[in-house]
């Protein structure tokens, strides 16, 4: 059975805020005039998601050395990763975060792309970290299973995100649609920890990395309790789909949540297109694995990342030649 976990995570409280006021200070220090910038800019989710952070990140350690490279990294909140692999297929974004299974989609013309059909440009740059399908519940709601869920008010995620579309493949597995909720609310990550402690939703699910404002949130607010999310349905997508693995999400991690949480997810992965030039990719990947051990202190997400997973794990596309380049020059494949 594959895990994506290898370590235990680590407790700690997310200084979401205080990241983003770093990464902006980074974009807006002043620059040499001599130098001559190319702009770059990242995909990435909400503000309050680790996409968000994890595009931060890498454009605060691209933008650290820009003066040599000539980049200047900007990060673009979004709706997530249908969102970004379209913008990046029409041009419109350099590189993005988006789910192992919906890059992998993506490629071959299959689930939400099958209308739009296969984009065989979309490149692989490196992974980030494991993104585990994540139920959390109002603690007033009693709910111990996703069975429980029927009839309830649900928020599936909003469309265009990769946690809309691993929703709707779970619930086309069980054999069910959206009418299983007898309101399926569509949210974005921002929104619906709020939602939850207001009592306007029973539930939500969401695929993210852990530890997470998100999830933090409702269940220091209001108590608001993790779900499992098992059963043939389940064992059914993780045995069919190479990019799915099983995982348990660490108790103790988040307030009133002692238990570990079987469940199971994707992996979080950077990717391009082959129309980005091999040396701006090639530098965005110079830019985080020489400042590796700096990159994995950026989010508690981070913190057990390694180098040679980053670079075979949850790939969905071929690698980009520019993060060949990188890897095969440090040994790394």
């Amino acid at each position: 059975m594959r895990k994506f976990f290898s370590k235990p995570l680590t407790t700690k409280r997310l200084a979401v805020t205080a990241g983003a006021a770093a990464m902006l200070a980074a974009l807006s220090a002043p620059m040499p005039a001599a130098a001559q910038q190319d702009f770059i800019s990242i995909g990435t989710g909400g503000v309050t998601g680790v996409y968000y952070a994890a595009g931060g990140a890498i454009c605060r350690l691209v933008n650290k050395d820009r003066s040599e490279h000539g980049l200047r990294c900007s990060v673009e909140s979004t709706g997530g990763s249908v969102f970004n692999v379209n913008t990046i297929k029409a041009g419109e974004l350099d590189l993005g975060v988006v789910q192992s299974d919906v890059g992998y989609n993506a490629y071959n013309g299959e689930g939400q792309f099958e209308e739009s059909g296969e984009f065989k440009k979309l490149r692989s740059v490196f992974s980030l970290h494991p993104e585990p399908f994540t139920v959390v519940t109002r603690k007033e709601a009693n709910i111990k299973t996703f069975d429980d869920l029927k009839g309830k008010r649900f928020n599936v995620g909003n469309p265009g995100s990769g946690t809309r579309a691993s929703m709707e493949q779970l619930l086309g597995a069980r054999g069910d649609g959206l009418d299983f909720f007898s309101l399926a609310s569509e949210l974005r990550p921002d929104e619906h920890g709020a939602a939850l402690c207001d009592g306007k939703i029973d539930g939500f699910f969401y695929g993210v990395g852990h530890p997470s404002a998100n999830i933090q949130d409702p269940t220091t607010t209001c108590g608001a309790k993790l779900v499992p999310l098992t059963g043939d349905a389940v064992d059914s997508l993780v045995d069919k789909y190479p990019y799915y693995a099983k995982v348990d999400i660490p108790g103790g991690l988040y307030a009133n949540n002692d238990e570990d949480i079987p469940t199971y997810g994707v992996l979080a992965t950077f990717v391009s297109s082959e129309d980005t030039p091999d040396e701006v990719v090639y530098q965005v990947v110079k830019a985080v694995f020489d400042n590796f051990e700096d990159f994995k202190k950026l989010h508690p997400a981070f913190a057990h990342l390694n180098k040679e997973e980053m670079v075979t794990n949850g790939l969905s596309a071929p690698l980009h030649p520019g993060a060949e380049k990188y890897f095969k020059e440090n040994g790394l494949m």
